[in-house]
């Protein structure tokens, strides 16, 4: 048992998953808010990591990797406009990627890779990224 999403983005353990996030997080300045469990996001909303962002967003936030930080991991989904502007993010931050993350995880490269591509895929067809 573990997450899975469309568009062959991510298959694996929910500890994969948030060891791929806290990489990003890591990667793109955010470790501190990370590990706090709480984002600064001036959209109205309670900004714990987690659940409350599981395609809801009211206004596109100013960075889109927190569109995947502040994501549920199990449930939900990243609409067509907001994968296209992750995925652009995060290949962005592809040269800062190195290392393995053990487990299910990998190479943390190729895994954010891969889930580029699924961004990437449900972005062209018009469709959500859902998680499941």
């Amino acid at each position: 048992m573990g997450l899975d999403t469309t568009h062959d983005a991510w298959h694996g353990a929910y500890s994969a998953f948030n060891r791929f996030r806290e990489k990003i997080a890591e990667v793109s300045g955010y470790r501190q808010q990370w590990e706090a469990g709480r984002f600064d996001v001036d959209d109205g909303e309670d900004t714990t990591t987690g659940g409350i962002y599981a395609g809801n967003w009211k206004q596109a936030p100013a960075d889109p990797v927190l569109f995947l930080l502040l994501h549920s991991d199990c449930d939900g989904r990243i609409g067509p406009d907001h994968c296209r502007l992750l995925a652009n993010r995060l290949e962005g931050l592809l040269p800062n990627l190195h290392g393995d993350g053990g487990g299910h995880l990998g190479d943390y490269r190729s895994k954010t890779e891969q889930f580029i591509k699924g961004l990437r895929e449900a972005a062209e067809a018009g469709e959500p990224l859902e998680f499941h």
